[in-house]
């Protein structure tokens, strides 16, 4: 069961969409554009239920089977803001926001969650009840939380969710994916070190923040190397330091340090949090500056669930010819709240040879939209076929 046709004859619309919404990117919950035309395409289509302002922002579309004598509810869900990143693609539909852009392929999920629930809402080839989920603020705001929060998976009744992500590097319309712990943790820190400023000439009156800070950022790499077992992953990274002086002459008596933390299950995570505290205190004791450390928990891991993930691999085979076996991810994905409240799979399409997401010159490749289309319209039609 190849790429649907339906959806060949849609790409040149579904591929309009997607570059109206790359050239008008909006960022976490201000996904005010992008949140109406979702709003007002999935009324076009005929959707018997249309719900804005879930999760703030956030949208989302009910489409009956031709019969409900299964009494299923599937969800799909796709992400829609954009990143504060300047875009640098050279594109004729470049953002025209300045400091904003679909860095993520977030508005081609969108184009491709609008596509399906277009072939869904024409043929209504199933039986049940499918939810199509537009979610704000992937990109840091946990917009994927405040939908849950607002009640949506009792509200709508959905009993599983799955969703899809691009991914630069795997060939066009090919997929992978696994089960289990897929993408990690993400956690952040702050962490101010206070010491004596002085001048850098005598510093021995001083107690030099930037050497704390230094020694600091050295023994916090301990955490992977030396506290936690070597077959578990964990990434701590410091990725801003800031000291109280720009001046050549003058030690700081305050340097600001931020980072991240990533770890793929709940004991690690515990361990991070801990040992970043006290290899700060016993730092500060060291050489007498005062350390204060503020940890902030983000997305916790997303777990694929068994019995989903193994469906939606023979879904993605169906339509690519096969389903490849997808490698741990070190980044966070805010779809993992959705999966702690309901069993699902999350799957990863490929972009082809792109720059990777997060990058100025990244861009959605158009070309993937007939298999993702399909597999979402696929999910719904083998999950729940047609009586």
């Amino acid at each position: 069961m190849p790429v649907k046709n339906r959806f060949a004859e849609l790409l040149p619309e579904i591929t309009e969409w997607r570059r109206d919404l790359h050239e008008n990117p909006e960022i976490l919950f201000d996904t005010h554009r992008t949140s109406a035309i979702v709003a007002e395409k999935l009324k076009a289509f005929g959707c018997d239920d249309i719900v804005t302002g879930i999760g703030r922002t956030g949208v989302v579309g009910v489409i009956k089977g031709k019969s409900n004598g299964s009494g299923k509810v599937i969800g799909l869900r796709a992400d829609m803001d954009a990143l504060p990143i300047q875009e640098q693609t050279g594109l004729e539909y470049a953002s025209k926001t300045d400091g904003a852009m679909h860095a993520c392929g977030h508005d081609g999920h969108t184009a491709m969650l609008l596509g399906a629930a277009k072939y869904l809402s024409e043929t209504r080839n199933f039986d049940g009840t499918v939810v199509v989920i537009f979610q704000p603020a992937e990109e840091g705001g946990g917009g994927g939380k405040e939908m849950c929060d607002d009640g949506m998976m009792d509200r709508f009744g959905i009993q599983e969710v799955y969703g899809m992500h691009n991914w630069p590097g795997k060939p066009v319309g090919s997929f992978a994916i696994r089960p289990g712990a897929f993408f990690a943790a993400a956690d952040q820190f702050d962490i101010v070190v206070e010491g004596k400023g002085g001048h850098a000439a005598k510093p021995q009156e001083t107690i030099d923040s930037t050497v704390v800070a230094a020694q600091l950022v050295t023994a916090l790499q301990t955490i992977a190397s030396r506290n936690a077992d070597p077959v578990e992953q964990v990434v701590v990274s410091v990725t801003s330091i800031e000291s109280s002086s720009t001046a050549y002459n003058v030690i700081p008596q305050r340097v600001n340090l931020k980072g991240t933390v990533r770890t793929l299950n709940k004991d690690i995570r515990d361990l991070a949090e801990k040992r970043i505290g006290e290899i700060a205190q016993g730092v500060a004791a060291t050489f007498g500056a005062t350390i204060d450390v503020s940890y902030m928990r983000g997305y916790p891991v997303m777990v694929n669930s068994d019995v989903q993930t193994e469906f939606a691999a023979s879904v993605a085979a169906s339509v690519s010819g096969e389903c490849a076996d997808a490698p741990l991810v070190m980044g966070g994905e805010d779809f993992a709240f959705m999966l702690e409240e309901r069993p699902g799979a999350y799957i990863l399409v490929g972009n082809g040879d792109t720059a990777a997401v997060h990058h100025p010159e990244y861009n959605f490749n158009d070309e993937a939209i007939p298999a993702g289309c399909s597999w979402w319209a696929e999910i719904v039609e083998q999950r729940m076929p047609a009586s």
